[in-house]
């Protein structure tokens, strides 16, 4: 398609509203994924370093049963 001026482009021919909306709604949604996997991703290293730390601190507790 090609828009004689910059003003006709951003009209896209009449159908602006649903070109443009599909444009943001599309955007938002990459954004919301992006978000969510940033937040789950952190969320799951927490998790694992939590789960680490646990386990040091069961073997340290069952070597000090030991050494009694």
């Amino acid at each position: 398609m090609h828009f004689d001026s910059f003003s006709d482009f951003l009209a896209m021919g009449g159908y602006a509203g649903y070109v443009w909306a599909a444009y943001g709604i599309s955007a938002l949604s990459l954004l919301i994924l992006l978000w969510s996997s940033i937040s789950k991703s952190r969320r799951l290293a927490a998790d694992i370093k939590n789960k680490i730390a646990r386990e040091q601190r069961i073997k340290a507790a069952e070597n000090l049963e030991n050494t009694l």
